[in-house]
């Protein structure tokens, strides 16, 4: 049975909402990232990145989020189009996630929320990024129904690990300036496969208190 290494932060949910709409059966193998378990020496075999999400699917290890998604993907011939012209979008939005938008959410929730000391000209920096990035994908959604054109993708699936969260970045407006990302990501939080995703967590003892082991654990370099 496929395992794969959990913790409900946003990277892991873009997979756990794949693995839902393959309906694949998996072992969810809890990594608390906030006790610091992706620093143990038997995930850093797994991913030497220490990061999650990973996957062991037939002894065979797939780590970094987006990776994980075209493995499915490829593997199930799903959710991933097989017309050139389809395909090369998907591919460019994948892409586009994987490189600008999430790399940018993360830095702005870290200057906004962790950072041990404010810092104007980096809060600015990563908000005003991931608000460009934004509306580029307004712009997109305005044009074809999916990131991908007219059919559901892996490039929906990785936006909506971030997208859901959104309001941790622009708080209580969350996405209403974005109003066909807002409608992309609401039609996917309402599918099944998404639901169940959400569910992952609820049954496991994660750490949830943001307090000194937390920050070694997240952000040892920087200490």
């Amino acid at each position: 049975m496929l395992q794969f290494y959990f913790h409900p932060s946003p990277n892991p949910m873009k997979v756990a909402l794949m693995l839902g709409e393959l309906g694949l059966p998996f072992e969810t193998v809890a990594v608390d990232i906030f006790k610091g378990e992706q620093h143990e020496p038997g995930f850093r075999r797994l991913n030497p990145n220490g990061k999650v999400p990973v996957i062991v699917d037939d002894g065979v290890t797939v780590f970094d989020s987006h990776a994980i998604l075209l493995y499915l993907a490829e593997k199930h011939q799903r959710f991933l189009p097989s017309n050139p012209r389809a395909r090369a979008a998907t591919l460019s939005w994948l892409q586009f996630v994987a490189t600008g938008l999430s790399p940018f959410s993360g830095q702005a929730v870290h200057f906004l929320h962790y950072a041990p000391e404010p810092l104007p000209y980096a809060k600015n920096r990563y908000l005003k990024e991931v608000e460009r990035h934004y509306q580029v994908l307004e712009t997109r959604l305005s044009e074809a129904r999916f990131l991908g054109g007219d059919e559901y993708s892996i490039a929906d699936m990785a936006l909506w690990g971030w997208a859901r969260g959104a309001a941790y970045i622009f708080g209580d407006k969350a996405l209403t300036a974005y109003p066909k990302v807002q409608q992309l990501v609401q039609t996917l939080t309402q599918r099944p496969a998404a639901q169940k995703a959400a569910e992952l967590a609820k049954p496991l003892k994660l750490k949830t208190d943001f307090d000194e082991q937390t920050r070694r654990a997240l952000f040892p370099q920087n200490l």
